[in-house]
């Protein structure tokens, strides 16, 4: 960039242009979440059978283009406001360079040189002459041994000053000083087109109407590439406070203005999706982001794989190891293929956990399924994955479901359909607004020997329980008087236990169901007002308790939720074995006994709650036979 093109130069001009590309990003951010929330949700409310969900499978991909137009042109956003950040600021500089010329009576000329008149004592009877200076960017301002460039510099700065100082026109010097702030001004100015010109190239898309694995990672390396460009533009940015609470994310993020969110959720989608205390629609917005740029990763991983390794042979001769003779008619796989297979799969296996998630983006509007917010995900290790069916920040009550033994990211598919199963449940049981979660937010125990035996995953989660927790009372439109329920299952009973025994559970009302134990003796242990825990036990659920209650789950005197001396309600429940607490029939709409009772519970209809008999053969307080209520 040169003098002429710095003067005339309008960085507002850059600003206008992010704001419209702001606009394209917004307008296509609704039109990702109108074929979601209003298309798909029509179709779903009205049609049923395959071609429904062919075509809900192509409008996701029209989603996912949309999605895309989104992210980029929200990088691009950021991108020019710090173009043009730092082009003010080198224009500012050239501006008031130029003043400071216009004051001395200095003349600029077009190439940025500075021309002084002729001005001091007579030498020999003569004014000294005036004359024309050209300007130097300046180097280092102080001495740097392993920048030789910048020494240079330096030297040639320290020598202009001496002559500066024995010229004998006194303006020589001010025409010197105000010719480099010219020329470091234009330095400047051109360093920033420099580094945005690359930048703002990589961001333009292929020529093609398909957003393919490739163009989710380019989105990744975008973010990066504009976030290290932005750092002078964003220098006042403050970030999310370091291990902070939830109380204190909020207070973080509702201190930023408009545009400093907009730019945060464009360069940092991956930490603001994880953060507990962010309103519910800018974490799903963000975990959207990290889900399609990770579905891209393991795909092209997978790619990668398939052309590095292909598929060894499958099959070989069975031999008889004994005679040392092949067996006729008989084959066996090979180990190649096994081991190739166990390889693949592992890339693979992240995918399924995406699939369900997306399955879910894709059922809104079915039946009145609303709106699904991804409030939490990693494909890394075991995975994460909080989804939410409605949005936990309006809604007056809210259920939030923990899984137990083998829940993962990869298997969440079972998981959060039970939380769809709570929804339509309690949404059916009242007029106010139900928002249920499905938390797997923590390292469940993959199976039943050893890793169910031990407590430490119950120990690991209760702090991140706790928080996820916060982060919805803190959110919520009515913040604590938002009435939160926890419902947990099996090992995840444990994990809530272990989060009341960690601190302030946060929560109104517990539900256990197929519980081997909470790490207390008694309900009134567990952080909620007295008679507001509930258990279920089904018939033939005898999977944990034999157990449970000797290992992790039964504190110190080896009771467990189902003992009447432990305090809890216990509901009354219609199904069998130790998965059934979350049956609906779909067909009728109805859900079993065992749901509704927890439907009534998260509703705050607790005196609907039809309870069991006392092992003695007494009424529970609240039986539904029984006309006393005994709740407090």
């Amino acid at each position: 960039m040169d003098y002429s093109t710095l003067k005339s130069l309008k960085p507002s001009e850059f600003e206008d242009a992010a704001r419209g590309y702001r606009t394209v990003s917004d307008m296509a951010s609704q039109a990702k979440d109108n074929i979601e929330q209003q298309v798909t949700a029509g179709m779903r409310k009205s049609l049923e059978g395959d071609a429904v969900d062919t075509a809900v499978e192509q409008l996701r991909k029209l989603s996912s283009n949309f999605h895309y137009t989104q992210v980029e042109c929200a990088l691009i956003t950021t991108a020019l406001n710090s173009l043009a950040y730092d082009l003010r600021t080198a224009k500012d500089k050239l501006d008031a360079a130029l003043t400071d010329a216009e004051a001395e009576q200095f003349s600029v000329a077009s190439d940025g040189s500075v021309s002084y008149p002729a001005a001091g004592d007579k030498v020999d009877g003569k004014v000294p002459e005036g004359g024309t200076v050209k300007g130097t960017a300046s180097g280092k301002a102080t001495h740097d041994p392993i920048d030789p460039a910048g020494d240079a510099s330096d030297t040639a700065d320290a020598l202009k000053r001496q002559a500066s100082n024995h010229h004998d026109n006194p303006k020589y010097g001010r025409a010197v000083a105000i010719a480099d702030r010219i020329a470091q001004a234009v330095h400047e100015a051109t360093q920033a087109d420099e580094k945005w010109a690359p930048k703002l190239r990589r961001l333009k898309a292929d020529d093609d109407m398909v957003v393919a694995a490739e163009d989710w990672a380019d989105a990744k390396k975008d973010a990066g590439g504009v976030r290290s460009g932005a750092k002078e533009y964003l220098h006042d940015l403050k970030a999310p406070p370091k291990g902070g609470s939830p109380k204190a994310n909020a207070e973080w993020w509702k201190g930023l203005s408009k545009d400093e969110q907009d730019a945060y959720a464009a360069l940092n989608p991956a930490t603001l999706g994880k953060l507990d205390g962010i309103p519910a629609d800018v974490r799903d917005e963000a975990n959207r982001t990290n889900l399609a740029e990770a579905e891209a990763a393991i795909n092209l991983k997978l790619d990668r794989f398939d052309k590095e390794h292909p598929e060894p042979t499958k099959y070989e001769q069975k031999w008889d190891n004994i005679r040392q003779v092949p067996i006729q008619g008989e084959v066996q796989v090979t180990q190649a293929w096994k081991a190739w297979k166990a390889e693949r799969d592992g890339i693979k296996e992240p995918l399924k956990g995406i699939a369900a998630i997306q399955d879910r983006f894709g059922r809104t509007g079915e039946r009145g399924l609303p709106q699904a917010y991804l409030m939490g995900f990693s494909p890394e290790g075991r995975g994460r994955a909080i989804i939410a069916n409605g949005n936990p920040d309006s809604a007056d009550h809210i259920a939030v479901y923990t899984p137990g033994t083998g829940a993962s990211f990869s298997d969440s598919n079972s998981h959060i359909n039970r939380g769809v199963n709570l929804w339509k449940t309690s949404q059916s049981l009242t007029d106010q607004e139900v928002s249920t979660v499905t938390w797997i937010g923590y390292d469940a125990p993959q199976n039943i020997f050893p890793d169910a035996t031990e407590h430490k995953y119950a120990d690991n989660a209760g702090g991140a329980y706790n928080q996820f927790i916060d982060g919805l009372n803190a959110t919520n439109k009515s913040g604590s008087e938002s009435h939160i329920t926890s419902v947990a299952h099996s090992y995840g009973t444990t994990t809530i236990g272990m989060a009341a025994k960690q601190g302030d559970l946060g929560v109104d009302d517990i539900v256990f169901a197929g519980s081997p134990g909470a790490r207390v003796d008694n309900a009134a242990d567990l952080d909620v007002s007295k008679g507001h825990v509930w258990n279920e036990h089904a018939r033939g659920d005898n999977l944990v308790n034999a157990t449970g209650r000797f290992f992790h789950g039964g504190g110190v005197s080896r009771i467990d939720p189902t003992d009447d001396i432990f305090g809890a309600n216990q509901m009354a429940t219609d199904t069998e074995g130790h998965s059934g607490y979350w049956d609906y029939d779909d067909k009728t709409g109805k859900p079993s006994l065992s749901l509704e009772n927890q439907g009534r519970v998260i509703t705050g209809h607790h005196d609907e709650v039809k309870l069991k008999p006392r092992g003695d053969g007494s009424l529970m307080p609240n039986d539904w036979r029984n006309p006393i209520n005994w709740n407090d």
